[in-house]
Protein backbone atom coordinates (compact mmCIF):
# COMPACT_ATOMS: atom_id res chain seq x y z
CA UNK A 1 0.00 0.00 0.00
CA UNK A 2 1.02 3.44 -0.69
CA UNK A 3 1.40 5.24 2.57
CA UNK A 4 0.72 4.02 6.21
CA UNK A 5 -2.22 5.07 6.64
CA UNK A 6 -4.19 3.28 3.74
CA UNK A 7 -2.74 0.38 4.65
CA UNK A 8 -3.81 0.68 8.61
CA UNK A 9 -7.61 1.23 7.22
CA UNK A 10 -7.22 -1.95 5.88
CA UNK A 11 -5.42 -3.47 8.58
CA UNK A 12 -7.50 -1.80 11.19
CA UNK A 13 -10.74 -3.25 9.81
CA UNK A 14 -9.25 -6.53 9.66
CA UNK A 15 -8.49 -6.07 13.15
CA UNK A 16 -11.96 -5.33 14.15
CA UNK A 17 -13.67 -8.12 12.22
CA UNK A 18 -10.73 -10.41 13.76
CA UNK A 19 -11.85 -8.97 17.11
CA UNK A 20 -15.59 -10.22 16.90
CA UNK A 21 -14.44 -13.90 16.32
CA UNK A 22 -11.69 -13.81 19.24
CA UNK A 23 -8.97 -14.17 16.66
CA UNK A 24 -6.93 -11.16 16.92
CA UNK A 25 -6.62 -12.22 20.83
CA UNK A 26 -5.43 -15.00 19.73
CA UNK A 27 -2.89 -13.67 17.10
CA UNK A 28 -1.61 -11.46 19.81
CA UNK A 29 -1.38 -14.34 21.84
CA UNK A 30 1.17 -15.87 20.11
CA UNK A 31 3.11 -12.76 19.63
CA UNK A 32 3.47 -12.48 23.30
CA UNK A 33 4.49 -16.20 23.81
CA UNK A 34 6.82 -16.44 21.13
CA UNK A 35 8.62 -13.39 22.28
CA UNK A 36 8.53 -14.38 25.77
CA UNK A 37 10.14 -17.63 24.91
CA UNK A 38 12.48 -16.29 22.79
CA UNK A 39 14.42 -13.47 24.83
CA UNK A 40 12.02 -14.39 28.27
CA UNK A 41 9.63 -12.55 30.12
CA UNK A 42 11.07 -8.90 31.66
CA UNK A 43 9.93 -5.81 28.47
CA UNK A 44 12.56 -4.09 29.47
CA UNK A 45 15.49 -6.55 28.15
CA UNK A 46 13.41 -8.01 25.46
CA UNK A 47 12.24 -5.25 22.99
CA UNK A 48 9.94 -7.69 21.16
CA UNK A 49 7.89 -8.13 23.84
CA UNK A 50 7.99 -4.65 24.94
CA UNK A 51 6.55 -4.26 21.31
CA UNK A 52 4.05 -7.18 21.67
CA UNK A 53 2.53 -6.17 25.09
CA UNK A 54 1.98 -2.26 23.36
CA UNK A 55 -0.14 -3.96 20.88
CA UNK A 56 -1.72 -6.15 23.22
CA UNK A 57 -2.54 -2.89 25.46
CA UNK A 58 -3.98 -0.69 22.31
CA UNK A 59 -6.26 -3.96 21.58
CA UNK A 60 -7.75 -3.63 25.23
CA UNK A 61 -6.56 -7.34 25.50
CA UNK A 62 -7.76 -8.46 29.22
CA UNK A 63 -4.83 -8.32 31.55
CA UNK A 64 -5.13 -11.73 32.71
CA UNK A 65 -4.77 -13.59 28.99
CA UNK A 66 -1.52 -11.06 28.54
CA UNK A 67 0.24 -12.29 31.32
CA UNK A 68 -1.17 -15.77 30.43
CA UNK A 69 0.78 -15.64 27.09
CA UNK A 70 4.14 -14.40 28.87
CA UNK A 71 3.99 -17.39 31.23
CA UNK A 72 3.79 -19.59 28.42
CA UNK A 73 6.36 -18.31 26.83
CA UNK A 74 8.69 -18.19 29.44
CA UNK A 75 7.91 -22.19 30.91
CA UNK A 76 5.86 -20.63 34.22
CA UNK A 77 3.15 -22.72 32.41
CA UNK A 78 2.52 -25.26 30.29
CA UNK A 79 1.28 -24.15 26.83
CA UNK A 80 1.70 -24.94 22.51
CA UNK A 81 4.97 -25.10 21.31
CA UNK A 82 4.56 -22.66 18.46
CA UNK A 83 7.04 -22.25 15.73
CA UNK A 84 7.46 -19.22 13.25
CA UNK A 85 7.18 -20.01 9.64
CA UNK A 86 7.76 -17.56 6.58
CA UNK A 87 5.79 -18.21 3.01
CA UNK A 88 6.17 -16.06 0.01
CA UNK A 89 4.20 -15.77 -3.35
CA UNK A 90 2.38 -13.17 -6.10
CA UNK A 91 -0.83 -12.23 -6.02
CA UNK A 92 -2.69 -10.29 -8.83
CA UNK A 93 -0.29 -8.07 -11.54
CA UNK A 94 2.34 -9.43 -10.06
CA UNK A 95 2.04 -7.99 -6.58
CA UNK A 96 3.76 -9.91 -3.71
CA UNK A 97 2.89 -11.49 -0.59
CA UNK A 98 5.10 -12.46 2.57
CA UNK A 99 2.71 -14.37 5.05
CA UNK A 100 4.02 -14.55 8.43
CA UNK A 101 2.57 -17.84 10.24
CA UNK A 102 2.84 -18.76 13.92
CA UNK A 103 2.17 -22.27 14.30
CA UNK A 104 1.96 -25.55 16.12
CA UNK A 105 1.26 -27.80 13.19
CA UNK A 106 3.63 -27.09 9.90
CA UNK A 107 1.82 -29.04 7.85
CA UNK A 108 -1.44 -27.73 8.22
CA UNK A 109 -0.03 -23.79 7.91
CA UNK A 110 1.62 -24.78 4.76
CA UNK A 111 -1.64 -26.77 3.02
CA UNK A 112 -3.87 -23.96 3.90
CA UNK A 113 -1.55 -21.25 3.12
CA UNK A 114 -0.87 -22.96 -0.33
CA UNK A 115 -4.74 -23.29 -1.20
CA UNK A 116 -5.29 -20.14 -0.35
CA UNK A 117 -3.13 -18.50 -3.11
CA UNK A 118 -4.48 -20.89 -5.56
CA UNK A 119 -8.48 -20.50 -5.01
CA UNK A 120 -7.92 -16.61 -4.97
CA UNK A 121 -5.62 -15.91 -8.08
CA UNK A 122 -2.08 -16.27 -6.33
CA UNK A 123 0.67 -18.29 -6.79
CA UNK A 124 3.26 -20.32 -3.47
CA UNK A 125 6.71 -19.06 -4.26
CA UNK A 126 9.85 -20.83 -3.07
CA UNK A 127 11.45 -19.20 -0.17
CA UNK A 128 13.12 -15.68 -1.28
CA UNK A 129 10.59 -15.01 -4.19
CA UNK A 130 9.38 -12.32 -2.55
CA UNK A 131 11.07 -11.06 0.41
CA UNK A 132 13.93 -9.20 -1.57
CA UNK A 133 11.65 -6.68 -2.73
CA UNK A 134 11.03 -5.69 1.04
CA UNK A 135 13.13 -4.54 3.98
CA UNK A 136 11.96 -5.20 7.82
CA UNK A 137 12.33 -2.09 9.86
CA UNK A 138 10.88 -0.61 12.42
CA UNK A 139 7.38 1.52 11.51
CA UNK A 140 6.55 4.39 14.44
CA UNK A 141 3.45 6.12 13.82
CA UNK A 142 3.21 9.97 15.20
CA UNK A 143 -0.10 12.12 14.83
CA UNK A 144 0.70 15.34 12.99
CA UNK A 145 -1.63 17.34 14.82
CA UNK A 146 0.35 20.10 16.64
CA UNK A 147 3.65 18.78 15.19
CA UNK A 148 6.10 20.27 13.51
CA UNK A 149 7.79 18.52 10.81
CA UNK A 150 11.50 19.90 10.83
CA UNK A 151 11.55 19.11 14.99
CA UNK A 152 10.14 15.61 14.52
CA UNK A 153 12.52 14.99 12.02
CA UNK A 154 15.92 16.27 14.59
CA UNK A 155 14.09 14.41 17.25
CA UNK A 156 13.99 11.20 15.83
CA UNK A 157 17.14 11.36 14.24
CA UNK A 158 18.82 11.65 17.31
CA UNK A 159 16.96 9.05 18.64
CA UNK A 160 18.39 6.45 15.96
CA UNK A 161 15.15 6.66 13.49
CA UNK A 162 16.46 6.37 9.61
CA UNK A 163 13.95 8.54 7.94
CA UNK A 164 10.43 10.56 8.58
CA UNK A 165 7.84 10.61 6.03
CA UNK A 166 4.37 12.78 6.41
CA UNK A 167 1.01 11.32 4.44
CA UNK A 168 -2.72 11.51 5.06
CA UNK A 169 -2.51 13.09 8.56
CA UNK A 170 0.09 11.39 10.02
CA UNK A 171 4.06 11.10 10.03
CA UNK A 172 5.71 7.66 9.88
CA UNK A 173 9.13 7.18 11.29
CA UNK A 174 11.03 4.34 10.08
CA UNK A 175 13.65 2.77 11.89
CA UNK A 176 16.24 -0.33 12.06
CA UNK A 177 13.97 -2.94 13.50
CA UNK A 178 16.39 -3.40 16.26
CA UNK A 179 15.56 -0.01 17.03
CA UNK A 180 12.38 0.74 17.07
CA UNK A 181 11.17 0.11 20.37
CA UNK A 182 13.66 2.58 21.57
CA UNK A 183 13.24 5.01 19.10
CA UNK A 184 9.66 4.76 19.99
CA UNK A 185 9.89 5.80 23.57
CA UNK A 186 12.36 8.56 23.36
CA UNK A 187 9.51 9.86 20.81
CA UNK A 188 6.98 9.72 23.69
CA UNK A 189 9.83 10.79 26.24
CA UNK A 190 9.96 13.90 24.31
CA UNK A 191 6.13 14.26 24.03
CA UNK A 192 5.17 13.14 20.80
CA UNK A 193 1.90 11.19 20.30
CA UNK A 194 2.40 7.86 19.56
CA UNK A 195 0.00 5.81 18.04
CA UNK A 196 1.37 2.60 17.10
CA UNK A 197 4.77 0.91 16.48
CA UNK A 198 5.74 -2.22 15.04
CA UNK A 199 8.28 -4.21 13.01
CA UNK A 200 7.42 -4.81 9.60
CA UNK A 201 8.27 -5.60 6.39
CA UNK A 202 8.32 -2.20 4.18
CA UNK A 203 8.19 -3.09 0.09
CA UNK A 204 10.79 -1.05 -1.87
CA UNK A 205 8.48 -0.30 -4.04
CA UNK A 206 4.61 -0.27 -5.09
CA UNK A 207 2.59 -1.86 -7.50
CA UNK A 208 -0.63 0.55 -8.44
CA UNK A 209 -4.05 -1.18 -8.59
CA UNK A 210 -5.94 1.24 -10.94
CA UNK A 211 -9.18 -0.52 -11.80
CA UNK A 212 -11.82 -2.03 -9.52
CA UNK A 213 -11.97 -5.69 -10.55
CA UNK A 214 -8.24 -5.92 -9.50
CA UNK A 215 -8.37 -4.50 -6.79
CA UNK A 216 -11.02 -6.60 -5.36
CA UNK A 217 -9.07 -10.10 -6.60
CA UNK A 218 -5.96 -8.43 -4.82
CA UNK A 219 -8.18 -7.68 -1.57
CA UNK A 220 -9.75 -10.94 -1.48
CA UNK A 221 -6.26 -12.58 -2.08
CA UNK A 222 -5.10 -10.56 1.34
CA UNK A 223 -8.47 -10.77 3.40
CA UNK A 224 -7.95 -14.73 2.45
CA UNK A 225 -4.51 -15.22 3.66
CA UNK A 226 -5.09 -12.80 6.85
CA UNK A 227 -7.85 -14.97 7.73
CA UNK A 228 -6.29 -18.18 8.73
CA UNK A 229 -5.80 -19.09 11.87
CA UNK A 230 -2.68 -19.49 12.02
CA UNK A 231 -0.99 -16.31 10.23
CA UNK A 232 0.11 -13.62 12.14
CA UNK A 233 0.42 -10.86 9.47
CA UNK A 234 0.48 -10.24 5.90
CA UNK A 235 3.03 -8.01 3.86
CA UNK A 236 2.65 -6.71 0.11
CA UNK A 237 3.21 -4.51 -2.28
CA UNK A 238 -0.19 -3.53 -3.36
CA UNK A 239 -1.21 0.49 -3.82
CA UNK A 240 -5.15 0.72 -4.54
CA UNK A 241 -5.96 4.57 -4.53
CA UNK A 242 -8.50 6.18 -2.14
CA UNK A 243 -11.76 6.49 -4.88
CA UNK A 244 -11.09 2.40 -5.47
CA UNK A 245 -10.81 1.62 -1.79
CA UNK A 246 -14.16 3.35 -1.24
CA UNK A 247 -15.89 1.73 -3.50
CA UNK A 248 -14.55 -1.75 -2.07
Amino acid sequence: MAGHSKWSNIKHRKGAQDAKRGKLFTKLGKELTIAAKEAGGDPNFNPRLRLAIDKAKAANMPKDNLERAIKKGTGELDGVDYMEIRYEGYGPEGTAFIVEVVTDNKNRSASEVRATFSRRNGNLGTDGAVSWMFQRKGEIIVAAEGVDADELMMAALEAGAEDVKEEDGEFTVLTDSADCNAVAEELKKAGYNVTEAEVAMIPDNKVQITDLETAKKVMALYEGLDDLDDVNDVYSNFDISDELLEQL
